[in-house]
């Protein structure tokens, strides 16, 4: 039987020149930070990750030392109870399941459950282009496959991010579905601008209805769950949050109080698969969209499609690609070949056993800080 040998946490730094000025930071950001986690077995298996920080699990590596690398339920339990005392350490948990992957043989999407081996794409955009910036975007993503795209607001004013979409929306016509990112859940932490009221919320809900939005993202704060059941049957469009939510029962509590359409936790920040899998679950059962956020990297998009084409019948998984200024080889500098879709906008996963992804292990001593 193998055992976990050990555990390596390593940190590397990918300078970004020019920087890259995202929609949710008002900071520009002059450099792209990855995590990679190994954990290695006394046969000879390895199973890589990448994503949060892993704050706090130094001095924690004896709770998973010597024991059986496929005992996922009994780790998942382990790193729930640091979550709580310390950070987040679920990169450790996808790191298990590409573990178990190479030892039994599997893909980790049939692992979980093999509903399917595709998931369709939708193309993440991360800046804040003017209209026509907009515009010409929406039309590139059209001609690489991508059968839709999310657009983030964060001008300033909620009606100059309506005029961004109304570009898109006039060039593209329905070619594209769209959603909307209103950024109001959560914030930087030098960012100190108050959330949107309900009846904000409710102003740029009606625009999107009538721009023919699919879905509208993080309108609230994640505290406000009245105001996302109120704003939910105010609307026709579909509310969707909860990507940064750490707690496993507040997706209950938002299944059951009726305040979400589409769940959006990121298994690279939220409770891993092994937990997640439960989330995904449950929003089945509940007749809820579940359809991880994931703006980690590469490795963590790879994370996010074998949970989703395995337990659900997502109708898109967010893909983070918004180029020049967040391309491929930026978002998976850390891997071999970044992880892409194909012509048609589908990422498709192979049967590669595990995760399927490659280090690059030359770029990643090159880009090593600790």
């Amino acid at each position: 039987m193998s055992r976990i040998e050990r555990i390596t946490i390593t940190h590397h730094r990918l300078p970004l020149e020019p920087p890259f000025v995202a929609s949710w930071d008002s900071r520009p950001r002059t450099h792209f930070d990855a995590t990679i986690v190994r954990v290695a077995t006394d046969d000879g298996h390895v199973g890589v990750a990448s994503g949060d920080l892993m704050l706090g699990f130094a001095g924690h590596e004896h709770l998973f030392v010597g024991q059986d690398p496929m005992l996922l339920e009994r780790h998942y339990r382990v790193l729930s109870h640091l979550d709580f005392h310390y950070g987040r350490s679920w990169p450790l948990d996808l790191a298990l399941w590409d573990l178990a992957g190479k030892i039994t043989g599997q893909p980790v999407w049939k692992l979980l459950g093999g509903l399917n081996d595709k998931v369709r794409a939708y193309a993440s955009s991360g800046t804040l282009r003017d209209p026509a910036g907009m515009a010409d975007a929406a039309e590139r993503f059209i001609a690489e496959g991508y059968p839709a795209m999310k657009i983030r607001f964060q001008r300033g004013k909620w009606q100059d991010d309506i005029r961004a979409l109304e570009a898109v929306r006039a060039r593209v016509g329905d070619r594209l579905t769209l959603m909307v990112d209103c950024n109001q859940g959560w914030r930087m932490p030098w960012d100190t601008v108050a959330p949107w009221t309900l009846k904000d919320a409710l102003q740029v809900g009606r625009e999107l209805e009538r721009l023919g939005v699919y879905w509208m993202e993080e309108p609230l704060h994640r505290a406000d769950r009245d105001g996302m059941r109120q704003l939910r049957q105010m609307v026709d469009v579909r509310i969707a949050g909860g990507e940064m939510t750490r707690e496993l029962s507040v997706f209950r509590d938002l299944v059951r109080d009726g305040c979400l359409d589409v769940l959006q936790p990121d298994a690279a920040l939220v409770g891993g698969i092994t937990g997640l899998r439960r989330v995904a679950l449950m929003a089945q059962e509940a007749n809820v969209a579940f359809t991880p956020h994931t703006w980690t990297n590469g490795m963590g998009v790879v994370a996010n499609a074998h949970l989703t084409a395995a337990l659900s019948d997502a109708k898109f998984l967010e893909f983070p690609y918004d180029p020049p200024e967040w391309s491929l080889a930026r978002r998976d500098f850390m891997m071999t070949v970044p992880f892409s879709v194909d012509a048609d906008g589908w990422i498709r996963l192979s049967d590669t056993p595990g995760m399927g992804y490659e280090l690059d292990e030359e770029r990643l001593k090159s880009t090593l800080i600790s």
